[in-house]
């Protein structure tokens, strides 16, 4: 039987519980199934070890930051919890019934974090199959689009979650493949094979679950250094590198001698551009978003070449020139898809973009854009660039369209294959050049 009270005992324990769950809502859950009542704090190390005393076997704390948890009350309206929040971290719970699948999940997300250049990442075990990532407040950018970046919850996690889960999805369709068969996640499932698919093809997140519509306000998750009922295994925090050869017997009660802190302490807001990506690419869906790969699917049967230069909108033409202050990564992020989605092929992209990051007020590190470059390379799907009512993109860069062109066109891409295709339609066919239309940014 698991001794609840011999580890909470611990004073290095407590000592973790407690700065987890600081500015935090903690809910209790007791040996009977129940949790206690709600909002609840922890004030003390020795909190941990009454609580135990009283029944307690896990803590579980609040994803958000509160200036007072103690007056958060059942039904209080959006405003109401805005103006008593103060931040919030970004956790994403990876659950599944198997932690060699979960195992997958967690290396790729880690990756695509670290493919936004994000180097500041908390990793911990659940105490069950799965694995806690997270990116710390501090790591977040202060606002989005002229709104303050903490009142932007449940919206800017779920879109992130789900922003992240359609990045790997492949990836990991084929990770989760080469661990098992489709009958024998068939038969460990309980699931029917055609309740693995989706469209023909294997679903990963038939048998995965990452959290999106479920990330609500006051959502909790298991503490660090709490334990887990089911298993009797400890929520511990983990190395980035540990993960790869993470060993169940590591979180027994016994095997925890010590503690390390789960959401790295950070000074630089380095998650801006994945914050948002995600909130941009969440935006377009599902009408817009529907209608803008509709657009697109359809221009792409007919684009038989890359579209020249002299067809793109002019806040692409002055990105292409360089960028003067700050931005690089935003305006990288914006080209790559922009030329993809109109013709080029990767081997063009990467020549345009390595001239172009020489025109920049300071290059970005080649290791940098060699990654996001190969990034980009295993992607089978193109993806369109941001639209252009997006705040935190051309205008912050400096290099929005004029209102005339961004009202008739949503997107650069829209815009450059429009005045292409009407350029085509308006002239009489001639053979094309044998050496293509190179443009000047090659």
């Amino acid at each position: 039987m698991t001794n609840y009270l011999e580890f909470y005992s611990r004073k290095y324990i407590q000592k973790a519980i407690l700065e987890a769950a600081k500015n935090k809502e903690v809910a209790i859950k007791y040996a009977n199934g129940s949790y206690g009542k709600r909002p609840d704090i922890i004030s003390f190390e020795n909190d941990v070890f009454e609580l135990a005393k009283q029944g307690a076997t896990s803590f579980h704390v609040s994803e958000e930051h509160w200036k007072n948890p103690l007056l958060l009350k059942p039904g209080m309206a959006k405003t109401q919890l805005d103006n008593l929040r103060v931040g919030w971290d970004l956790i994403i719970d990876i659950d599944t019934k198997f932690i060699e699948y979960s195992r997958a999940t967690a290396l790729l997300l880690v990756e695509a974090l670290k493919f936004h250049d994000i180097k500041n990442i908390g990793l911990k075990f659940s105490g069950n199959n799965g694995f806690h990532i997270g990116i710390p407040f501090q790591s977040l950018p202060r606002e989005v689009n002229n709104v303050s970046i903490k009142d932007l919850f449940p919206e800017a996690p779920r879109a992130i979650a789900a922003y992240l889960k359609e990045m790997i999805k492949s990836r990991l369709r084929d990770k989760v493949l080469e661990i098992s068969t489709l009958q024998e996640i068939s038969k460990a499932t309980g699931k029917k094979q055609e309740e693995l698919m989706e469209k023909n093809i294997f679903n990963p997140f038939s048998i995965i679950e990452i959290d999106t519509i479920l990330i609500s306000n006051r959502h909790m998750y298991r503490a660090p250094y709490s334990i887990n009922e089911k298993k009797g295994l400890v929520s511990i925090p983990l190395e980035l590198d540990e993960l790869k050869n993470f060993d169940l017997k590591k979180a027994r009660i016994e095997n925890v001698k010590s503690t390390r802190i789960f959401l790295p302490e950070v000074k630089e807001r380095e998650a801006t551009q994945l914050v948002m990506q995600a909130l941009d690419a969440v935006s377009r869906r599902p009408e817009v978003y529907t209608q803008v790969q509709e657009f697109q699917k359809k221009q792409y049967d007919e684009l038989k070449t890359s579209i020249p230069d002299e067809f793109f909108p002019p806040c692409i033409q002055l990105l292409l020139k360089g960028v003067k202050s700050d931005g690089r990564k935003r305006a990288l992020f914006i080209l790559i898809n922009f030329l993809r989605s109109i013709g080029y092929s990767m081997h063009e992209v990467e020549n345009i973009i390595k001239i172009w990051n020489q025109r920049n007020y300071q290059p970005l590190q080649e290791g940098y854009l060699l990654s996001q470059l190969s990034w980009h390379k295993k992607q089978q799907e193109k993806i369109l660039p941001p639209n252009c009512s997006n705040l935190s993109y051309y205008k912050e860069l400096g290099v929005k369209c004029p209102d005339e062109i961004c009202n008739s066109c949503k997107n650069p891409v829209r815009f450059a294959k429009r005045r292409f295709f009407a350029n085509i339609k308006n002239k009489p066919k001639i053979k094309p050049l044998k050496k293509g239309n190179k443009t000047k940014y090659l």
